[in-house]
């Protein structure tokens, strides 16, 4: 058997199924940033937010699906390429479930992003760029992981070793060392009833 032999199995119940389901459209809600930039945390206060409001939301975090999902990847560019296709993968599955999916990844290249953008079906990606400058994200050292890349002790360190490259036309754009959480999360919330998917 072949890749070439299987076929996309169609279903009686679709997305506009549970989305009328769910009483509010489905989306991916990636934010990429630096790490220590506050990923996490604004993805976390927007899921409270979301589910105060009566939405069905899901928060894939890159820390968390490295337990499980990628275990098995380490951290060079090609596995790194290789932890966000599954990511991606799995998010667009969540999409098609009806779901608010907000994934909390470095995600340092732009080609990273596009692919992870490609299991998405059009208008239902929002990128979020956490843009939280390099020197604040290496104090907060919430991790401990820029001390240890600056001692040389970790290699591909994105910011340190390896680049970061900023999404050139991101969604919305927020710099947690200036702008309050639950600002970040106000327009946050703002953007997806614009974009009528809440």
């Amino acid at each position: 058997m072949t890749n070439t032999d299987i076929k996309w199995q169609q279903h009686d119940i679709g997305l506009s199924n549970r989305e009328a389901l769910f009483g509010h459209n489905s989306a991916v809600i990636w934010f990429t940033g630096l790490s220590g930039s506050g990923k996490s945390t604004v993805a976390n206060a927007l899921e409270q937010a979301l589910v105060a409001q009566g939405k069905h939301t899901y928060l894939l975090d890159g820390d968390n699906v490295r337990h499980g999902l990628c275990a098995d990847l380490g951290f060079s560019a090609e596995d790194r390429t290789e932890n966000l296709r599954r990511v991606g993968a799995v998010a667009g599955l969540m999409v098609d479930a009806g779901l608010l999916v907000l994934s909390a990844f470095i995600s340092p290249y732009r080609n990273q992003r596009e692919l992870v953008k490609s299991f998405i079906p059009p208008g239902k990606f929002i990128e979020v760029h956490i843009a939280t400058p390099l020197a604040v994200c290496e104090q907060r050292d919430v991790k401990g992981l820029y001390k240890k890349a600056r001692a040389g002790e970790i290699s591909h360190f994105t910011g340190i070793s390896d680049p970061y490259e900023a999404p050139e036309a991101a969604d919305l754009v927020l710099d947690t060392s200036a702008t309050p959480l639950q600002d970040s999360v106000q327009q946050l919330l703002a953007l997806l009833k614009q974009r009528e998917i809440i």
